[in-house]
C-alpha cells in the first residue's frame, strides 16, 4: 500500500498544528483561514490514499475509515457546540479525523488495534493534558497557595490588580456586601460546567476582561480589592492534540501500551 500521500497529509496536519498552537498560545485565536493551506495539501492527499485502497480492494476497510471519521468529526462538532472544546480543537480534531485516518507509518510501540489514528492522538492529547493538575498542584504547594480540593489541582491565584494580564476562568464568585466587606467563595464544578454548557453564562474570562474593560467595571474593581483572585489554568487544548499527533506518529498510543503493559503481552 502506498503510504505516501498519507505522509504528504500528515505533514501538512502537523506543520500547521505547530503553527496553530503557537497562535493559541500567543493569541488565545486561531483564525480560520489558518487550516485553508493544510486542507489543500491534505484533501487530496488523503482522497489518493483512499484511491490506492480501492485499487488494491480494501473496500470494506476505506469504508471503515470514512465511517469513523465522520461519527469522530460529529463528536468533536457536538463538542465544539457545546463548549467542551474551544472552536479551533474542535475543527483541529475534526480535519485531523478526515485528513488522516490511519498510521502512516509503524510507531515504536506497534499500531493498536483500533487503528484509528485520530483516536490514538486523542488518547495522547488526554494523557498529555493530565500531567497539568499534579504540575499545577505542585507549583502551588512550591508557592504557598491554598484552596480547598480539588482546586489546588485546577487553578492558581493571580494580583487581582494584574487579572487582565492572566488567561484562563475565573474561579471565585466576588461580591460586595451591605456593609461594605468583600464575600468570596469557589464556584462548584457543576456550576462551572452548566456554566460552560450554556455559553459561559456568568463565567469570567480574563480574556473578556481585558478586551471589554467597559463592561466589567465592577468585577474588576471587586477584583482589585480582593488582593489576589484564583483562576483556572489555561493551556490551549491545541498544544496536547499537537503533542499527542507527534506521540502517536513516532511512539504510538499510549493508553493502548498501558493496557498491554498491564495484560503482561
Amino acid at each position: 500500500m502506498n503510504m505516501l500521500p498519507l505522509w504528504i497529509g500528515t505533514t501538512a496536519v502537523a506543520i500547521t498544528l505547530l503553527y496553530a498552537s503557537w497562535l493559541d498560545h500567543r493569541d488565545r485565536r486561531v483564525p480560520f483561514r489558518t487550516w485553508y493551506p493544510m486542507l489543500a495539501v491534505a484533501v487530496p492527499s488523503v482522497c489518493l490514499y483512499y484511491a490506492g485502497m480501492l485499487m488494491e480492494g480494501e473496500t470494506r476497510l476505506v469504508f471503515s475509515y470514512i465511517a469513523l471519521s465522520l461519527i469522530f468529526s460529529g463528536i468533536f462538532y457536538l463538542f465544539g457546540s457545546l463548549h467542551l472544546f474551544g472552536g479551533a480543537d474542535a475543527w483541529a480534531l475534526i480535519f485531523l479525523s478526515v485528513c488522516i485516518p490511519a498510521f502512516p507509518i509503524t510507531p515504536l510501540w506497534g499500531v493498536p488495534t483500533f487503528g484509528f489514528f485520530p483516536f490514538s492522538v486523542l488518547v495522547n492529547a488526554l494523557v498529555l493534558n493530565l500531567a497539568a493538575p499534579p504540575a499545577l498542584f505542585i507549583y502551588n504547594l512550591l508557592h504557598g497557595n491554598r484552596a480547598p480540593f480539588p482546586y489546588m489541582f485546577l487553578g492558581y491565584p493571580v494580583k487581582g490588580a494584574e487579572i487582565q494580564r492572566h488567561y484562563g476562568f475565573v474561579m471565585e464568585e466576588i461580591e460586595e456586601e451591605a456593609d461594605g466587606s468583600l464575600s468570596r467563595h469557589f464556584l462548584r464544578m457543576r456550576d462551572s460546567l452548566r456554566r460552560t454548557v450554556r455559553g459561559g453564562e456568568r463565567r469570567m474570562y480574563t480574556k473578556d476582561l481585558r478586551e471589554h474593560p467597559e463592561r466589567y467595571t465592577q468585577e474588576l474593581a471587586l477584583y482589585r480589592r480582593s488582593k489576589t483572585v484564583w483562576i483556572s489554568y489555561a493551556v490551549p487544548f491545541i498544544i496536547p492534540i499537537t503533542g499527542g499527533l507527534i506521540s502517536a506518529l513516532f511512539i504510538g498510543d499510549i493508553f493502548y501500551m498501558i493496557l498491554r503493559t498491564i495484560a503482561g503481552v
